[in-house]
């Protein structure tokens, strides 16, 4: 891992000119950002405004029409199979195969991340007992609730302890109580050196848990920096709330 950091100059996210069009679309417009190791990075924005275009350009499911995303120095479209080895992906709505109870779509993830079965059945016990999952587990996945597949989704995401977690709207369809367990989960990996890039409608949660926040407006990163920087500039003594409203008012007035 300390050589593959090396190999992306020390950056684990970098973004430069990253765009999508779609025909005469501009749903993402020249975004340029970075993510250091250890930092929680949260990307704010207005319905449409480009924030899961962005997180699919990052997962290689898209290819950009312009610019470069890299993970780790490796190109997020070209060298997706390697970046996926790094990268804990959790997807804002989870699909799961009709034909798998939660037990297997685990025992299927570990597999295919070539996880010894020791380390995998600590993680997946340690992770389902922490998330209250272990009583469903034997229930089909896709009769889950938002809630349930939310929560089965995220140790998905956790099984191979990946450098990176990227996350779209991580905590839609979860309950309060998960919710103030998924914030502390996401801490503890930051401490640990981990880093987490994640997209959410949810101003309070951005601040809480982020080290940044960039708010993407259509299909530009209007603003990125500490929240304290970002009131300094753009709304002294205000809240993260008319900071977000300063930056997205022209296009939404």
């Amino acid at each position: 891992m300390i050589a593959t950091f090396m190999e992306g100059n020390g950056k684990v996210v970098s973004l430069h000119g990253l765009s999508k069009r779609y025909g005469e679309f501009q749903a993402v417009d020249g975004i340029t950002l970075e993510v250091e190791p250890g930092e929680r990075l949260a990307l704010l924005g207005p319905n449409g405004a480009g924030k899961t275009t962005t997180i699919r350009m990052l997962m290689g499911i898209l290819e950009p029409s312009a610019g470069t995303a890299r993970i780790l120095g490796l190109d997020c479209f070209r060298d997706r199979a390697r970046v996926m080895e790094t990268v804990g992906y959790l997807p804002d709505e989870p699909v799961f195969y009709d034909y798998l109870r939660g037990r297997e779509v685990l025992d299927f993830v570990a597999s295919m991340r070539g996880i010894p079965s020791d380390v995998a059945a600590s993680r997946c016990d340690s992770l389902v007992e922490r998330f209250e999952l272990g009583k469903d587990l034997d229930e089909y996945a896709v009769n889950y609730s938002k809630g349930m597949k939310k929560k089965l989704a995220i140790i998905c995401a956790l099984l191979h302890d990946p450098a990176l977690l990227i996350l779209d709207e991580p905590t839609n369809g979860l309950d309060p109580y998960a919710t103030r367990l998924f914030h502390e989960l996401i801490r503890e990996r930051a401490d640990q050196g981990n880093s987490v890039f994640f997209s959410t409608h949810l101003l309070d949660q951005a601040e809480k848990l982020c080290h940044r926040i960039g708010i993407v407006d259509g299909g530009k990163l209007a603003a990125i920096g500490p929240l304290e920087d970002l009131k300094e500039k753009l709304a002294p003594g205000g809240s993260l709330e008319e900071i977000f409203f300063a930056v997205t008012e022209d296009r939404q007035g």
